[in-house]
């Protein structure tokens, strides 16, 4: 199949890259800059991955969002909150439906270019905070994507039922290096350690029983994961 894939420069993104470039022809990579924090962190391993499996990267600005939006990821927001990645707190890190106007236009990209897919690699971890990377939600803009154009797209999503573990298990079998990935909300020099994706990452690459090649800031006990959202 021809794809487009959605690529951050994240680990999720990176691998659902390389695995779909194993798997279907991909025509384009696509990221999207729409004033996160972490957002000048990302991008060049964006296109650092693309260029590995072939492919022309495309970055679409979505500068409306930081100046409109409310969330703590933006630029324009407050301070990234540290601790378990399902804390309450985290959802101060939630860009309002961020998923859905990004499909929105990764699907016009792909009827524009010829592609007959979108990958995309959201995973079960994202589901307690992040209501736009549910299954549910990607089931309707699957629909969405299908109904609304004339090469009835497809929306692959190869990682909505594994774990972040799982999904580091996978990268390592394509020979993805992680060392050449960023995670980290805060987007300093080094990964912080302590924010909710910093320690998101930190506990897959133990999940998965691999090593973990990031710098960090803080190697400090990983926090417990919470009993429950509410």
């Amino acid at each position: 199949m021809k794809v487009i894939v959605l690529c951050s420069g994240g680990m999720d993104s990176v691998t659902a890259l390389h695995r779909a470039a194993h798997e279907h022809a991909v025509l384009a990579v696509l990221s999207f800059d729409y004033g996160a924090k972490h957002n000048p962190r990302e991008l060049p391993f964006a296109a650092e991955h693309a260029r590995l499996v072939g492919a022309p990267h495309t970055v679409i600005p979505l500068d409306f969002i930081a100046r409109h939006f409310t969330s703590d990821l933006l630029q324009s927001g407050g301070a990234v909150p540290e601790g378990h990645y399902e804390d309450r707190t985290m959802r101060q890190t939630v860009v309002p439906f961020r998923n859905g106007i990004m499909l929105a236009a990764a699907g016009g990209l792909a009827e524009s270019v010829g592609a007959e897919g979108l990958v995309i690699a959201a995973h079960s971890g994202d589901h307690a905070i992040y209501p736009d990377c549910r299954e549910d939600f990607m089931r309707a803009m699957g629909d969405a994507l299908r109904l609304g154009t004339y090469a009835e797209v497809q929306l692959l999503r190869p990682f909505i039922a594994m774990t972040k573990g799982q999904i580091v298990a996978e990268g390592a079998r394509l020979g993805v290096d992680y060392a050449r990935t960023w995670s980290c909300y805060v987007g300093g020099d080094i990964h912080c350690g302590k924010c909710g994706t910093c320690v998101e990452r930190r506990e897959a690459f133990q999940v998965a029983g691999l090593p973990d090649p990031t710098v960090y800031a803080d190697h400090g006990p990983l926090p417990p994961r919470p009993s429950r959202i509410e």
